[in-house]
């Protein structure tokens, strides 16, 4: 079984206008890889960022800078307007994995999942530490490339070189992704 994985695609990170200027088309790409996974009989969880007023959440910078991001109730922690959300799962986590002191793990066991898909913000980033993680467990990675986003585009570019090569995770375009979960429904790998 294969899921995608849509992750941080909130109003906080797009206060960035590198990524601001990416939204549109990102969350075109994002419901797009939304809708072909369901299509294909696959699952799709979106995750999301948040952190609490009292610190307990925050990350070690976060902590150093005394500056909080993100809290949970906030418009900052708010999916972007556009993106598809109805009647999917929601998952929030508190670092850049998402595997990082969440259930994911367990939800994509009882799924059956061995293979996401990843999407989102920001690819060098949560989408990098995600797939690193999903190694980590035994879990096939591969990259929605029109449906990933990043505010320094040769940070991501670097780390999608080392991932795609070190785990032979594969950076797939629309119809590759169409072509890959194809496969998967006839039962090829």
């Amino acid at each position: 079984m294969i899921a995608a994985l849509i992750i941080d695609m909130q109003n906080a990170f797009f206060e960035n206008p590198d990524l601001a200027a990416q939204q549109d088309e990102l969350v075109a790409a994002c419901n797009e890889l939304i809708d072909v996974v369901e299509e294909a009989g696959g699952k799709v969880l979106l995750v999301k960022t948040e952190h609490e007023r009292d610190k307990s959440t925050w990350t070690l910078s976060m902590l150093d800078d005394d500056q909080g991001f993100i809290f949970r109730g906030a418009g900052q922690a708010d999916f972007v307007p556009g993106l598809r959300t109805e009647d999917l799962p929601c998952l929030a986590k508190t670092r850049d994995s998402a595997f990082m002191g969440t259930d994911v793990l367990l939800r994509l066991r009882n799924w059956g999942v061995d293979q996401i898909i990843l999407g989102g913000v920001s690819t060098h980033n949560c989408i990098a530490q995600t797939a690193a993680d999903a190694f980590a467990n035994n879990i096939r990675v591969a990259y929605a490339r029109d449906a990933i986003g990043s505010e320094d585009q040769e940070a991501a570019e670097a780390v999608l070189s080392i991932l795609s090569k070190g785990y032979r995770q594969a950076v797939l375009t629309p119809p590759q992704v169409k072509e890959l979960l194809r496969k998967r429904l006839t039962g090829h790998r």
